[in-house]
């Protein structure tokens, strides 16, 4: 009960693991882009009172552990994060200011499971991919 965060009227502490993919899996994930995407979801999900307690991207997949407020659904949350983040990445990226139509950046689906009593152990397979990332970037294998 040390994480219980509250509204007006109900106490809660909604936690989920969430992953998901970009287009064709692709490994564009790295680099400058990588730095970007972590700040950028960061700010999107503060915005629906939202907090990523672990993050990690990794060349071809998302990682976080997410708490979302009861008053939002979940797939809402999900859906505005993906889409305000290939804004994002189409207006940076890709020089484009407007007319998105067509531009896909993420894939459809996502990867969720609620993280009530195994939070440490998400906590630390996040972390644990993040040591993996560090070890290959200094082999220079995706710059």
């Amino acid at each position: 009960m040390n994480n219980v965060q509250s509204l007006n009227h109900t106490a809660w502490d909604c936690k989920y693991h969430l992953v998901w993919i970009p287009k064709y899996r692709k490994k564009i994930l790295y680099g400058e882009l990588r730095k970007y995407l972590g700040d950028v979801l960061r700010e999107l999900a503060s915005h629906k009172e939202s907090k990523i307690h672990e993050g990690h991207l990794r060349g071809d997949h998302v990682h976080m552990l997410i708490s979302i407020p009861p008053k939002y659904a979940f797939s809402q949350i999900v859906g505005y994060l993906k889409g305000k983040s290939a804004i994002h990445v189409a207006r940076q990226y890709m020089g484009r200011q407007k007319n998105f139509t067509g531009l896909h950046f993420w894939a459809r689906g996502y990867y969720v499971s609620t993280a009530c009593h195994d939070e440490e152990v998400i906590r630390q397979y996040i972390k644990r991919h993040e040591e993996i990332d560090k070890k290959l970037d200094q082999l220079g294998l995706f710059k």
